[in-house]
């Protein structure tokens, strides 16, 4: 084929292949199938990507590096129901009233399957929804999803070795196997259907989340005696929690989930579907393991809120390393992006311009809501973290405040695992007035509320203290 970018040469054999710029625009002419990889409470530091040593996740590390890897991928709201919410409709929280769980997504928000329905996809669900009022889900409430194979609380219909879910029809099935393999061997067997249409698949696993009536993280036999006593999060090293009850459990899970999602790449690549697909992988949120408050998300902290993320296949081999911020919040726009539609409504961006290498301007700043724990509001830069909390709102009951109180501010550069928290030291003023005023402006952006801020008392800098830079903990 012709080829208008002066430094890459092509044949029509490999074009789809390298970074083309002219042969992505054919590409992206013709709908390509769409499939996201959807897994739950998932660390971004898993990922040998991100420093783990462990090998976890090695078809996503190596899959990321030939498409393209999400470097700084964040989720809008550390908690299962509005994460999924706001991934399916583009919107923030307060905007699709599921700001906790236990709350059902509004039949009127227009989500992921209705749009692509509209464009001739056949739409389909497999896993943990968390979005309906019920078990099993009733048809109204499965966000215009035509295939169903599902649950609405797979964590509660369903153990490590049992996997119970529900069918179009509300029938019981039961899935044989560990129950990653389980939810992914369906996710296989629907792809392997003869099909005239191109094709949306949602594969939701409730790994690497804990089970909940054990509070345990049960892996595949065998697999937590591999990373009992290894590797752990700095972060996790210094702070109190379940770290060591824990952590090995979730690295068996997580190992697990990458071996699922290699076999669902063998499969794409074996029905020669990998240069017509678009596979996402991310997460709902990540997992604090108790160290920055009574359970395991629901903070504005890296370890709540930052997810691995990649998009391979298509468009997006030789897509490279991409260091702007991202949200879920982008992935739909994303999503909507390939599939030809537009002026859709989305609170996120979509990330093909900087896959494209265009010059655009991107804003490097994720705005997120935090609810149950607290009321809470966070802004993460590039450079730095800034929390704050409402102290006289009930974080079960209320969606937002008029009022709020900082919490917390760090150094994202100096103090990656954010054990140094800044907030209320003078010397630090003029960064938190800056933050203060722009956290303020996404309050009225994103929820059209006029809040006020408190500024934090002065302390002394603890380095005047003469204490170590590492026991000045966020008071935990």
């Amino acid at each position: 084929c012709s080829c208008i970018n002066p430094y890459i040469f092509c044949t029509k054999i490999y074009c789809k292949r390298i970074n083309c710029w002219c042969c992505k625009i054919n590409i992206l002419k013709n709908k390509p199938n769409i499939i996201v990889f959807f897994t739950d409470q998932q660390r971004w530091d898993t990922s040998g990507l991100h420093g783990n040593p462990l090998s976890l996740m090695e078809n996503f590390d190596h899959y990321a590096q030939e498409g393209t890897h999400l470097f700084n991928s964040f989720t809008c709201q550390p908690v299962c129901g509005p994460a999924r919410a706001s991934l399916q409709t583009g919107k923030y929280a307060t905007k699709t009233g599921v700001f906790r769980n236990h709350i059902t997504l509004n039949k009127n928000q227009k989500t992921l399957a209705q749009h692509l329905n509209n464009e001739g996809y056949e739409t389909a669900y497999i896993g943990k929804w968390h979005l309906g009022s019920s078990d099993p889900v009733k048809k109204n409430e499965r966000g215009g999803y035509n295939y169903w194979l599902a649950s609405n609380l797979l964590e509660f219909t369903s153990d490590s070795y049992d996997t119970i879910i529900y069918d179009k029809d509300n029938k019981r099935i039961k899935l044989p196997g560990y129950r990653i393999d389980a939810i992914v061997d369906a996710a296989i067997r629907f792809i392997n259907q003869k099909r005239k249409k191109p094709f949306f698949l949602f594969i939701s696993l409730i790994e690497p989340h804990h089970q909940n009536h054990t509070d345990d993280y049960p892996p595949p036999i065998g697999y937590r005696e591999k990373y009992a006593g290894r590797w752990v999060p700095p972060d996790l090293q210094t702070l109190k929690g379940s770290t060591h009850q824990h952590l090995a459990g979730y690295f068996g899970m997580t190992k697990r989930i990458d071996e699922a999602y290699g076999r669902l790449i063998d499969s794409l690549l074996s029905l020669k579907l990998m240069d017509d697909s678009v596979l996402f992988f991310t997460s709902d949120h990540g997992n604090n393991f108790k160290t920055r408050n009574e359970e395991y998300k629901r903070s504005c902290h890296e370890s709540s809120i930052r997810v691995p993320s990649s998009v391979i296949g298509n468009i997006f081999e030789q897509g490279g390393r991409i260091k702007n911020l991202v949200s879920i919040l982008d992935i739909h726009a994303t999503i909507l992006d390939i599939a030809g539609i537009k002026n859709f409504q989305s609170d996120g961006k979509s990330i093909l311009p900087l896959v494209m290498k265009k010059n655009i301007k991107w804003i490097d700043e994720i705005f997120i809501q935090i609810s149950e724990s607290q009321v809470g509001r966070s802004l993460r830069t590039k450079k730095w973290k800034y929390c704050v909390n409402s102290p006289n709102s009930d974080p079960w009951n209320d969606q937002g405040s008029n009022n709020y109180v900082e919490q917390f501010l760090y150094n994202l550069d100096a103090d990656p695992y954010e054990l140094n928290n800044l907030i209320g030291i003078k010397e630090f003023d003029v960064i938190t007035k800056k933050l203060r005023n722009k956290i303020k402006k996404y309050i009225k952006k994103h929820e059209n509320v006029n809040s006020n801020v408190e500024k934090a008392n002065n302390i002394v800098n603890p380095g005047q203290l003469g204490l170590e830079p590492g026991s000045f903990m966020d008071g935990y």
